[in-house]
């Protein structure tokens, strides 16, 4: 049996949330071992990280960083914006995006993959932050992106501490050129994806199923439109390259000047440099896209609250 000590205890009402001797009889229970303790707690109902794990959380930070050829972004969710400006959660953000440059290719093994200050694997780190903050967490998403010879340029908007804020952008640029130059090109582009959201790199990357529906939508418009079939064909391929200049990376206008393709951008770019430069990725990151937030009557839950519903 593994000594039951004070800070064993601790650890245990750290990650969990729950009273002091309930952790002490969790652990006896469980030879004292931790993971079955914090299992056992949670059957009881005793784990008040167990508890609000349930709420739906939608807020929190996107975190990016970038040290050497490689970059990294993850969305570390919480149930308050309140909490996001949180010290201890802008550390725990900051810990897991700077172990995302090594571990933060897939957020699944991401989640096992070990912090070396805690010895803690990420999911459990988390937990135990639940417990200690007090409100349920998630790490919802990472993203990492490498270059051999280039940069990964990053990018934050609105940003509430360094490298964190609610929209994140990371840039990939190949190139032998000049890191400063590249750093420049990279953050202009970064910004660029934050405004106008595309969806893919180049045309051949476009989800096929995306365009399939598009083309279909396209087709029945002109022909309700009193177009042949054969006029209405020629018509959707011209709408369909209008299509591809909205959600292509490379095809969409620069906003920065309103006129270039980005593509242009970047072939400019590289006659200054004096190198080529290729735009081999991007990812971008927009806090709590897509969670669905549970919609909440505020007068009822004030009238329940004081005994009047």
């Amino acid at each position: 049996m593994t000594e039951i000590t004070p800070n064993t205890i601790k650890e245990l009402r750290e990650m969990t949330g729950a009273g002091m001797m309930d952790c002490k009889k969790a652990l006896t229970e469980s030879s004292g071992n931790i993971q079955e303790a914090v299992d056992w707690l949670r059957k009881k109902g005793l784990s008040t990280a167990a508890k609000k794990s349930g709420r739906v959380a939608a807020e929190g930070l996107v975190a990016v960083a970038a040290s050497g050829t490689t970059g990294a972004m993850i969305e570390l969710n919480s149930e308050t914006d309140f909490v996001a400006r949180n010290d201890k959660f802008q550390a725990l953000v900051q810990t897991l995006v700077s172990l995302a440059l090594t571990e933060g290719k897939d957020v699944e093994k991401f989640k096992a993959a070990k912090e070396a200050k805690s010895g803690l694997p990420v999911a459990e780190l988390i937990s135990q932050n639940v417990g200690t903050i007090g409100e349920n967490m998630s790490l919802r998403r990472s993203a990492q992106l490498t270059v051999k010879n280039g940069v990964v340029a990053t990018y934050v908007h609105s940003a509430v501490a360094p490298g964190m804020g609610k929209i994140g952008v990371l840039v990939a640029l190949e190139s032998e050129g000049d890191k400063a130059a590249l750093e420049a090109l990279g953050k202009q582009i970064a910004m660029h994806v934050a405004a106008a959201k595309p969806e893919a790199l180049t045309v051949a990357e476009v989800d096929p199923s995306k365009l399939d529906r598009e083309r279909s939508v396209l087709k029945e418009q002109a022909i309700a439109s009193g177009k042949t079939p054969e006029i209405a064909e020629k018509m959707v391929e011209g709408r369909v390259r209008k299509y591809y200049e909205e959600v292509v990376l490379l095809e969409q206008i620069f906003m920065l000047d309103n006129k270039s393709k980005v593509s242009a951008v970047v072939e400019e770019a590289a006659q200054k440099i004096g190198k080529p430069v290729k735009l081999t990725a991007f990812a971008h990151f927009k806090l709590g896209e897509g969670i669905e937030k549970a919609e909440t009557d505020f007068a009822a839950e004030v009238k329940a609250a004081a005994g009047a519903a």
